[in-house]
């Protein structure tokens, strides 16, 4: 079993991902995104501009004038971010104490990848991508390694070590944001990446505090609620695809018609081209109206099918005594989430509404998985053969 202090902190790196997303969620919708245009600093600082100083020197240096209303937004996230990534690092050393090699390889990786940010702030792109990509490359051997271990740590050191090679990924996407202009198939990237961490830190905390079925239990459900994962994953991107292109308004603030008719004109080929090339500044979006309703639309009607999926998902489980709390919990979040999402139509996409619909998100999917570490027994170790 995990150590309490290895719990604990599961449970904390879980939390603080959460915080991290929907503090994320306030800076994109406050469209803080480009309001540092490096990385990983802002204007050259490691917080930001606040005297008129330095503001004048910024703003001589750099195209883009200094806010400082919104640079604090994108650099406290940064700082947040590289907390989490303490953490999860934290996490992988203590799942790997007792591992051979375990803890060299990671402190190994983990240097390689603080080593290239230098190297990349100094415009050595080819160095700074040789050593992040050899730090991922011996975390990814170490997981591969634990899977195939058959001892009781194995599952935490491959979850720990997954969870911060997808830090590691998370935090070149950050860079990719603000250096390829808010292009949006990195800024849904960006989103995807933040809730498969929390998704990861999760499953780890519930794990690593037990939840699993008993060893006399039987509990039906597993194949169901795996795929209402998969749902709820494709809802999740489809809205963050929704955001980066500013399509969340494109139906102005009628529900459920759109733009007064059922069906206005879309342009779904044009909606959903996923690369444009480099250099395009995406900031306020560059696709016309038809192309951003039929995202809206595509994320409304997706929408009625995840929200029928776990709906029935939600009814299977509270006819059974041992999970009634679970499907009712995850009721009551899809009806949140759901008011939410309508919320943010109707009152013209409000920033706390749209940032608690982000976290609503993330929400559903701990209760999902909640309800899969319940129903799912825990892999026996066999003992060796003597």
């Amino acid at each position: 079993m995990p150590t309490p202090l290895f719990r604990r902190l599961a449970l904390i790196a879980a939390a603080f991902a959460l915080g991290v997303i929907v503090f994320g969620a306030f800076v994109r919708l406050s469209n803080a995104g480009l309001s540092c245009p490096d990385w990983p600093t802002c204007y050259g600082k490691v917080s930001w501009p606040t005297h008129a100083s330095d503001i004048a020197t910024a703003n001589s240096q750099f195209e883009r004038a200094v806010d400082t209303g919104r640079a604090w937004r994108e650099q406290v996230h940064r700082q947040l971010a590289g907390t989490l990534g303490l953490l999860v690092l934290a996490l992988a050393l203590l799942s790997a104490w007792q591992r051979r090699w375990g803890r060299p390889q990671i402190v190994l990786a983990a240097a390689l990848v603080a080593g290239s940010i230098p190297l990349y702030v100094q415009q050595l792109y080819g160095a700074a991508a040789t050593l992040a990509i050899t730090g991922e490359l011996l975390l990814l051997a170490l997981a591969w390694r634990s899977g195939q271990a058959n001892d009781r740590q194995s599952p935490y050191t491959r979850l720990c070590v997954s969870a911060l090679m997808l830090i590691v990924f998370q935090a070149l996407l950050g860079m990719w944001t603000v250096t390829w202009l808010l292009k949006p198939i990195v800024v849904m990237g960006h989103l995807i990446g933040g809730l498969s961490s929390f998704a990861l830190l999760a499953w780890l905390a519930l794990r690593s505090h037990g939840w699993q079925a008993q060893a006399d239990e039987t509990l039906p459900g597993r194949g169901l609620v795996i795929s209402g994962l998969c749902l709820l994953a494709l809802q999740i991107a489809l809205g963050g695809w929704t955001s980066a292109n500013y399509a969340a308004w494109a139906c102005g603030t009628d529900f459920p018609s759109c733009l007064g008719q059922w069906w206005p004109t879309t342009d779904f080929r044009e909606g959903f081209v996923l690369w444009r090339g480099i250099g395009v500044d995406y900031e306020g979006g560059v696709l016309d109206g038809p192309a951003r309703v039929a995202i809206q639309l595509a994320h409304r009607l997706l929408a009625v099918l995840v929200s029928a999926q776990l709906l029935v998902i939600a009814i299977k489980a509270m006819r059974l005594p041992v999970l009634r709390r679970y499907g009712l919990t995850l009721l009551a979040a899809l009806l949140a989430q759901l008011t939410l999402g309508i919320a943010n139509v109707k009152l013209g996409l409000p920033l706390t509404v749209a940032a608690l619909h982000n976290a609503g998100a993330a929400l559903l999917l701990l209760c999902l998985l909640a309800l899969l570490a319940r129903i799912s027994p825990i892999r026996r170790i066999e003992s060796p053969a003597r």
